[in-house]
């Protein structure tokens, strides 16, 4: 193809600004801000957005116990983003196979490096996955590998080899045998993994204290260490001289409680899971080079409630109220109704996640099933001292942690979308698990 002059000399000039452009000459001197990468608001999966707004928080003047420790106050909440429905055994097995399945891929790359061996076979196809020969390394990332040898990316690529009859070599039997128990201490031929090799490791900085105080950021940040299955003996332990052996065996890991919310897991295990959740989807933000998604954490009591009332002003329940059933006769949550009538909902322990139907705002069993873990420290009084703009309560010395919304086991008073109960932050029980929040960036109004 034959270019003229004219061409040629258009498409200098072309050239010519947008290299002007590239060199910052195209603000003409003016304050226009520095731009940042594209950035749009996206729901993330199983959410819903709750609109921010105002709302009467607290109990009603002719509930004279529990006014005591909830007086109505009117608060403020912002927007912010909520799992439709309690996080379930399928979403919390998601966390712990990942976390369980980097503990022994991390172990099993270290076996490899500590061989002195290469290859493609045995266990060294977990070697680490950016290992390479000594000789192609640069001093300094000699230096780097001899002062820390291990801090290097996981191999993903091979399956983890769980049949010890297919144990590729000694290396990995050594290994694997690790995560184990004794024989002695199995049962039923099985062989049953020692789930406290299983931990979650992670940062967090109490934000609050650090900044009203004048000492070094060092101070207020604190590394967390949390084993990451759930205590299934709840089932056991929770309950007297009853026969709930099928729910310990089965709850957690059967496929057919995929569906039902997770139990079994402290307030430390559900931080540790939000964390992890947001860790998961910015790595994979991070590898296809777009903006991270903003921190998943617990609710807080205020935005756990204006989430239950669903945007009905003083309303009992989820759905309004003040009764437990619908026109049809039919109850509207799982709970223990007719003076412990636990079958009467139609279930005897837990049911589906989604069970029911949602309130005004898309959410699910914000009464009933399980109650659910909040990232707010129980205070009788601390209505009286909070804030009314988006407030909580979370001292890191006060160990009690609220639980809303009831359970399977709670008589009807424990639903409704006011009522406060506690459980201390290291304790799981057979009925309480959590949901997460997202904060909305921006102005949710602008989405309508």
């Amino acid at each position: 193809m034959n270019f003229s002059f004219k061409s040629t000399r258009g498409l200098c000039l072309v050239l010519l600004a947008v290299l002007m452009v590239s060199c910052g000459k195209s603000d003409k001197g003016q304050l226009v801000g520095v731009k940042g990468k594209k950035w749009f608001p996206e729901k993330p999966y199983g959410m819903v957005l709750v609109d921010g707004g105002s709302f009467i928080m607290g109990k009603s003047d002719d509930d004279l116990a529990g006014v005591k420790n909830a007086p109505p106050v009117t608060v403020t909440v912002p927007s912010f983003y909520m799992d439709e429905t309690e996080i379930t055994n399928s979403e919390y097995r998601q966390f712990v196979f990942r976390v369980r399945d980097s503990v022994v891929r991390q172990k099993l790359a270290e076996a490899a490096e500590l061989t002195g061996e290469d290859g493609d076979d045995g266990i060294h196809q977990f070697a680490f996955k950016n290992q390479r020969d000594d000789d192609d390394l640069t001093p300094f990332e000699e230096f780097s590998k001899h002062y820390n040898p291990f801090n290097q990316a996981l191999n993903w690529n091979p399956k983890i080899i769980w049949d010890p009859a297919k144990y590729p070599d000694e290396d990995y039997v050594y290994v694997m045998d690790e995560f184990y128990l004794d024989e002695d201490q199995s049962y039923n031929g099985g062989r049953m993994l020692d789930v406290t090799k299983f931990r979650y490791s992670y940062k967090t900085m109490d934000v609050d204290a650090a900044a009203r105080s004048k000492g070094e950021r060092t101070d207020f940040i604190t590394k967390h260490e949390v084993m990451v299955y759930p205590d299934t003996t709840v089932w056991i332990k929770d309950f007297n001289y009853s026969y709930n052996e099928p729910m310990h065996n089965d709850y957690f890991s059967h496929t057919a409680y995929d569906n039902y919310p997770v139990v079994g897991v402290t307030w430390e295990q559900a931080k540790a899971f939000a964390n992890w959740r947001t860790k998961y989807l910015n790595d994979y933000k991070k590898s296809k080079k777009e903006m991270n998604a903003n921190f998943f954490r617990l609710p807080s009591e205020a935005e756990w409630e204006y989430a239950a009332r669903g945007g009905i002003e003083g309303g009992t329940y989820p759905w309004g109220g003040p009764y437990t059933k619908d026109d049809r006769g039919c109850f509207l949550a799982n709970f223990k109704p007719l003076r412990g009538d636990y079958a009467a909902d139609q279930a005897l322990y837990t049911v589906e996640a989604d069970a029911y139907e949602p309130n005004d705002f898309g959410l699910y069993n914000m009464s009933g099933n399980v109650a659910e873990w909040v990232n707010t420290s129980y205070d009788p009084s601390s209505y009286e001292y909070m804030s009314s703009m988006s407030p909580n309560v979370n001292n890191t010395k006060n160990k009690r942690k609220v639980v809303r919304g009831g359970s399977w086991k709670d008589v009807s008073y424990y639903l409704q979308v006011s009522t406060r109960d506690y459980e201390y932050q290291d304790s799981a029980r057979s009925y309480i698990g959590f949901r997460t929040v997202q904060d909305f960036l921006g102005n949710s109004l602008n989405l309508n």
